[in-house]
């Protein structure tokens, strides 16, 4: 029903245009000025039925196509160049303000001249196009969210799984608008230079023969292709990025999780060490003077709000770097001849979710197995819950996919970062019970604020201390 509304008004407002149009030719009544509806239906007609017509349209599509999509490439790749290597982005910024600030007939003219017209219009698209591709693209990137690329850090999540999850959602609000515009510009910026240029088989050589031989009326008809074409374009063009936002990798990266932890019952076989660490924020310091070895298998992390805590567990977790001191990482000497490094699986004090995405798949990119990740998630969610995307879970729900996401990873090290908050009793109850099953031989260190959260998780207590100002 609201689609027949909807088309409804788009046939009104078309039909006003079109009695305007009608109108605006009764009132000149010179077709030679101005071609009506009815002459400039008849010179589509003539042109459609021409052999030329589909040599012509092709001709000037193939062009214009080949200067959007490597101007699409070009823009990507150099905004992602210039998002990696600030000296890129200022070496670049001057090139692309030229592309936007120079006239489309000063480069058609000027490419012209050194290459003549074959190409022509193919190098003006591509120079208009390529500035709003990276200047969007670049845009995109620096939108993403920093706390959620940490959080694939410490997940280990594989290259393509950062750009598929994370910096893709963040570029495609500035991309689609992007390519809306790109494509329409990209457009009348070949036809403009194929005018200049008068190519073989093309848009433009019409529109200027038409001009010659002063025929209003098939100027107008060949206007009336390009808006079709540029309807279709942008159809087809918005259909390929809604296919190319949809497609996912496996989600099983063996390459990230087949050295995976194996976990072992018992004590933990890694130890924490913090050695004279310090921390300050401008002036105010937030650490000062810890020294802890962390060898057994739980500590549950207590301290006023403010007191450092959360900064604490983002440097065992590698996140940030002490002022003074250091943070080491080691399993516990020998017990292996070539010790890997021991791996972080962390609860953030916010839940770092990939909002679009399933509570299934935001575990299953964390531990590269879905059995795993759904077996994780089902003792802790209910099962109508899983397949939803967490943007639609409620704040408890959120949490305890992230205990699950930091429980299913293989990893040595369990860091948890308030993990019960939004969490009723019962599902405290319920979290705690889990964790302490599931949590098998590594070495768990808790971040909580009240003594019934540190007796859900057990283990031995460490008290940070405040420090003086």
């Amino acid at each position: 029903m609201v689609k027949a509304q909807n088309g409804m008004k788009k046939a009104g407002v078309f039909l006003f245009w079109l009695c305007v149009w009608q109108l605006a030719a009764f009132l000149i009544d010179n077709e030679l000025l101005f071609a009506g509806p009815s002459a400039t239906a008849r010179a589509l007609c003539r042109e459609i039925a021409s052999p030329d017509f589909v040599k012509t349209v092709g001709g000037s599509l193939l062009r214009i196509f080949t200067g959007f999509f490597a101007a699409l490439f070009c823009g990507a790749l150099l905004g992602a160049l210039s998002f990696r290597l600030r000296f890129a982005g200022t070496l670049l910024s001057p090139l692309m303000h030229f592309c936007k600030a120079v006239p489309v007939a000063a480069f058609a003219v000027i490419l012209l001249i050194w290459q003549g017209a074959g190409r022509l219009s193919a190098a003006v698209c591509f120079l208009v196009v390529l500035p709003m591709v990276y200047v969007n693209v670049l845009e995109g990137l620096a939108h993403t969210d920093r706390k959620l690329l940490e959080m694939a850090s410490v997940f280990r999540f594989s290259r393509r799984h950062i750009f598929c999850y994370l910096y893709r959602p963040a570029m495609a609000p500035f991309l689609e608008g992007c390519l809306k515009t790109a494509l329409g510009m990209g457009l009348k910026a070949g036809i403009a230079a194929e005018v200049i240029g008068i190519p073989r088989w093309s848009i433009g050589g019409k529109i200027y023969l038409s001009k010659i031989y002063l025929d209003t009326a098939g100027i107008f008809a060949w206007t009336a292709v390009v808006l079709a074409l540029s309807f279709v374009l942008e159809k087809g063009v918005l259909l390929l990025w809604k296919w190319f936002l949809l497609r996912k990798p496996v989600h099983a990266d063996t390459a990230a999780h087949r050295d995976g932890a194996v976990q072992t019952e018992g004590a933990a076989r890694t130890v924490l060490l913090f050695e004279e660490v310090e921390k300050r924020y401008d002036k105010r310091v937030v650490l000062s003077g810890i020294n802890r070895r962390l060898d057994a298998a739980g500590y549950c992390l207590m301290a006023p709000s403010g007191a450092g805590k959360t900064t604490l567990l983002h440097m065992a977790a590698g996140l940030l770097k002490p002022d003074a001191g250091r943070v080491l990482r080691e399993s516990k000497a020998g017990q292996e001849q070539n010790p890997v490094p021991p791996k972080v699986s962390m609860v953030f004090q916010e839940d770092r979710l990939c909002e679009e995405e399933t509570a299934v798949v935001n575990v299953m990119l964390a531990c590269g197995d879905e059995r795993k990740a759904v077996e994780c998630l089902e003792k802790l969610l209910e099962k109508e819950a899983l397949q939803k995307p967490v943007s639609r879970l409620s704040g408890g729900q959120r949490r305890r996919v992230c205990i699950a996401r930091a429980l299913a990873a293989d990893s040595d090290i369990l860091l948890l970062d308030e993990p019960f908050t939004g969490l009723d009793e019962k599902n405290k109850r319920r979290a705690a019970a889990v964790i302490l099953g599931d949590k098998a031989g590594r070495l768990m260190l808790a971040a909580v604020h009240d003594e019934a959260d540190a007796k859900r998780l057990g283990g031995e207590i460490w008290r940070l201390p405040v420090p003086k100002e």
